[in-house]
């Protein structure tokens, strides 16, 4: 199987024109059922029997295990014990996933920055327009801060900002420059072999990222590794990060008592 996927990747069409027939025979199959099921309905006399122009085909959920942004979901289940070991009386967050604040805000209440601010309505959540690159917010104002997932993107424009290959050194000085003295950043960004994936995302090494907050202290941090089978890795070799292509670092920084920068 293995050598066959290879195979087909190397012919130039190959792996679109696999994708299209196969959900052409996954409609065939769907169309099959909705009819079969169609029928069984009427014949029971339950009164929600499908209609044609209802249908709502999903062809490609048949699958061995259920599927996950591995990302996305263990760094917000990361940050989401980081804040209930915290307890903060306030926590701010800059753009990052509207599950984590959604979620988070049952611990703690939250004010939630984000260049396109969602209509999200909850208790102890509070979700306002904020842009990272100048951040609405007082020089150390800020105890408990998170950023997650959020600085690779900046600067290339994918999400209607400005091109600015500096945008995320920046982003990460407004992100220093708002912490309070003693307080707790919790920043996650894509890491492994460095590199830009224009438009997408930024890639960076472990050296970078301590690099991005020199005044910070690193007092923690948890790999997502590319390595499907395995979980948070906490407070593993630097040099890890070395062997991975698209792996998460999430990074628990602390700003100096006496830092006012």
């Amino acid at each position: 199987m293995k050598h066959w996927k290879e195979t087909m990747r190397a012919v130039p069409g190959s792996v679109i024109a696999y994708m299209f027939l196969r959900r052409i025979i996954n409609a065939g199959r769907v169309t099959f059922e909705f009819r079969r099921y169609s029928r069984l309905a009427r014949e029971a006399g339950v009164p929600l029997v499908p209609q044609w122009g209802e249908r709502m085909f999903f062809l490609d959920n048949r699958t061995v295990e259920t599927p996950f942004d591995r990302h996305y979901v263990y760094h917000t289940a990361w940050a989401t014990r980081q804040l209930a070991r915290l307890r903060p009386a306030e926590h701010v967050d800059v753009s990052s996933s509207v599950y984590f604040v959604a979620l988070a805000s049952a611990i703690a209440p939250i004010r939630h920055l984000d260049y396109r601010p969602p209509a999200l309505f909850l208790d102890n959540l509070k979700c306002e327009e904020g842009d990272l690159m100048a951040l609405p917010l007082k020089d150390g104002s800020v105890a408990s801060l998170s950023c997650m997932h959020v600085i690779e993107h900046i600067g290339l424009g994918r999400y209607g900002e400005p091109i600015d290959p500096l945008a995320d050194a920046k982003a990460c000085r407004e992100l220093s420059r708002v912490l309070a003295p003693s307080g707790i950043l919790l920043f996650v960004t894509p890491v492994g072999r460095a590199r830009t994936r224009f438009n997408a995302h930024r890639i960076y090494s472990f050296a970078m990222v301590k690099g991005l907050f020199p005044r910070l202290q690193l007092l923690e941090w948890t790999l997502i590794p590319d390595d499907a089978t395995q979980g948070l890795l906490p407070n593993m070799a630097p040099e890890l990060v070395d062997e991975q292509s698209y792996a998460c670092g999430c990074f628990a920084f602390r700003k100096p008592e006496h830092s006012h920068s």
